[in-house]
């Protein structure tokens, strides 16, 4: 691998301009450590920095790039969309074949409203759940991210029922008083809450398939236990599928566990690489919304048809499952091979879809407490190695691995090599 002379420049002289020199956290490389790479440009499943290293990337920018970067379909209809308008702060055609779309391909969502981000979905469908309900209690679990609005950006308290603390400065207790944090996969924990909270509850929310603090995939029983559960006492169940959505296939999370949420919050790849979320559900709970409701959201560029071109396009390209099943199979023989050479040691790589997950420990977690934090550091400190080997992971132990359909099998048999490698002399270091 070249020299990271450039990167180390520009990021030098963004941090004098930038908090932390970045716009997201986790690129400054804080966990991983070594020089954040200063990416030039995207080309199928590769990326290429502005020192010209190339890089095998499974970030994929955290999920959305399902088909690669600059796809050529999705490029060549943007560029189209471009020429005529990048947005008008006004309705257009195109979003209603993207909403249209969703609507025939998801069987919970009768209606969908699109906003610009993830948050926005999450923090946007709780508002519509506490207009529905007329109740104020929001419950999340230990481990599963939500974005990044006051009321969710809360961790766990020691108790059963313990209400949220804030886990960012700047957030006041009052405004996460109302939300309950509960472990994942405890089944009884879950039925005692309910037991006394919930008359109170307005809505819980969950990732459809946990996956920005390891890839914590839930049994079945307890996903459905959750849904009778909110049926039961009249809570909304809200699906956060941000990353599940249309990544683990048209059906996404909730077709995997065979449940049907009140609503569903989207984002990445419904955007196919640009800034997009969305969310939606049942029918007469979407009602509440303004301008048929009381419940307001608004946002000047929701909907824009740069993001909606590109969204539909990419969905369309992965309406016929082919897509879904090649990556299946592709991570399910990259998986299986690295794991299969890896026995004995203590180390997991889990896989579902086209996401995988490297963690340092003899069991795999379903639970954020289950995880090894020594075995997150063991991840962290073989980063900048794999990085010099040409291989982009994203620069935290605790997140997940994508691929896409562009990552061919002699791409993943060649990266394999290189992650055994790497993994088994790291792994050869915990005593």
């Amino acid at each position: 691998m070249g020299k990271m002379t450039r990167s180390q420049e520009i990021f030098d002289k963004a941090t004098e301009v930038t908090p932390g020199g970045v716009n997201s956290p986790v690129r400054a490389f804080k966990s991983v450590g070594g020089c954040p790479r200063i990416i030039a440009r995207g080309e199928g499943a590769r990326l290429f920095d502005v020192d010209g290293n190339e890089y095998l990337d499974f970030c994929c920018s955290w999920g959305p790039l399902i088909l690669g970067h600059a796809d050529p379909d999705v490029v060549s209809a943007v560029k189209a969309q471009v020429d005529r308008g990048m947005t008008f702060g006004a309705s257009t055609e195109i979003e209603y074949e993207l909403a249209d779309f969703i609507v025939k391909h998801v069987e919970s969502v009768e209606s969908i409203r699109f906003v610009s981000s993830g948050t926005e979905a999450t923090m946007s469908a709780l508002r519509v759940a506490r207009g529905f309900t007329g109740r104020d209690i929001i419950v999340k679990f230990d481990g599963c991210y939500h974005g990044h609005s006051d009321s969710l950006l809360v961790s766990a308290g020691s108790g059963l029922t313990t209400f949220g603390q804030p886990s960012s400065a700047g957030v006041p207790e009052d405004l996460v008083r109302n939300t309950i944090v509960l472990p994942l996969d405890d089944d009884e924990v879950l039925d005692k809450l309910f037991k006394k909270h919930g008359d109170r509850i307005a809505a819980v929310i969950i990732e459809g398939i946990p996956a920005n603090n390891g890839l914590l995939v839930q049994r079945h029983d307890y996903m459905r236990m959750l849904r009778a559960l909110t049926e039961q006492y009249g809570a909304i169940l809200i699906l956060d599928e941000v990353i599940t959505g249309f990544r683990l296939g048209l059906g996404g999370a909730a077709a995997y566990y065979g449940i049907t949420p009140d609503l569903v919050t989207y984002g990445k790849i419904i955007g196919g690489g640009m800034p997009v979320g969305a969310f939606g559900g049942r029918a007469d709970i979407m009602k509440v919304l303004s301008p048929l409701g009381p419940v307001y959201q608004a946002g000047t560029l929701s909907g824009n048809p740069v993001a909606m071109t590109a969204g539909l396009v990419t969905l369309k390209k992965l309406s016929d499952g082919h897509i879904y099943s090649e990556m299946e199979q592709r991570n399910r023989k990259f998986v299986g091979s690295m794991a299969s050479r890896l026995a004995g040691l203590r180390v997991n790589i889990a896989g579902i879809a086209s996401i995988y997950w490297i963690v340092f420990q003899q069991d795999l977690p379903r639970s954020a407490s289950a995880i090894n934090p020594d075995g997150i550091n063991h991840f962290n400190r073989m980063h900048e190695g794999l990085l010099q080997q040409g291989l982009y992971l994203p620069p935290s132990g605790y997140e997940v691995c994508f691929i896409s359909v562009a990552h061919t099998d002699s791409m993943l048999a060649e990266a394999a090599d290189k992650l055994v490698a790497a993994i088994s002399r790291e792994a050869h270091t915990w005593e």
